[in-house]
């Protein structure tokens, strides 16, 4: 299981003596506060040292860690779409867990892709792929490159802030609407969709849209979010198969 980050004492980050911790991040002449308060956060942040530690790309691996403890989506065999994949911390988490590297003697080895509008360093077990799931073949060429349909598709993606609430709002949950349309063309019947939502006022539609399309439709914030955003991941199992019609959507 995964477990909250620790300091080097052994004693949780969260709670007495955090205080006397904290890294303090000067000003810097050309730099802007908003720029200086996330390298505060960055430093002191346990999610993002022990993601250097364990030998992840970013802190975002523990959410997918912590979201597959409780819906266990990630097992040996399965065949992962990861949405907009860089820098890749969500597909290191997969590739031993649906055994892509084949290392688990008598379980069936699974195959993971990432994609992302940019490059990214090769992960050993995965396919790494630079692609707009967009597209409108896009489909049909992941579905090439799984040598069939996915199991799983999930997306850790966000549009740029804006710094408007709103419209950052609006902007990933069409992003994660996109997401939702994309896993229809690509899932297999009983498939899982995982994507990250903003809370904010415009989750009914994707809602009302997964429940008609999935057996099983949850919300969850997991632990490695921090308590300050308003992220949290939708989690959409028992797919039904193709796209089910919504008519007050």
């Amino acid at each position: 299981m995964a477990k909250k980050p620790t300091s080097r004492s052994g004693k949780n980050d969260s709670g007495r003596g955090q205080r006397d911790l904290t890294v303090k991040v000067k000003s810097a002449r050309g730099r802007k506060m908003s720029s200086t308060l996330w390298l505060q956060r960055q430093l002191n942040d346990p999610y993002v040292t022990r993601a250097k530690a364990d030998g992840y790309r970013g802190r975002a691996a523990y959410k997918i860690l912590e979201l597959n403890e409780k819906f266990n989506f990630l097992t040996p065999g399965k065949r992962i779409v990861d949405l907009g994949a860089a820098p890749g911390g969500w597909v290191q988490v997969a590739v031993p867990r649906i055994n892509a590297l084949g290392e688990r003697k008598g379980k069936p080895t699974g195959t993971i892709l990432g994609v992302d509008l940019q490059e990214m360093e090769p992960i050993a077990g995965s396919e790494l792929y630079v692609l707009d799931f967009m597209e409108d073949d896009a489909d049909l060429k992941v579905k090439d490159w799984l040598g069939g349909k996915a199991d799983v598709v999930m997306s850790d993606m966000a549009a740029s802030a804006s710094g408007h609430k709103q419209t950052d709002h609006n902007r990933i949950m069409a992003l994660c609407e996109a997401a939702a349309y994309f896993a229809f063309d690509v899932l297999e019947e009983g498939g899982t969709f995982v994507a990250k939502v903003l809370a904010g006022g415009a989750e009914a539609d994707l809602q009302r849209m997964l429940k008609k399309n999935f057996k099983k439709v949850q919300y969850v914030k997991p632990p490695a979010s921090r308590s300050d955003s308003s992220e949290k991941f939708v989690v959409a199992t028992g797919f039904r198969g193709g796209e089910q019609g919504d008519d007050n959507v």
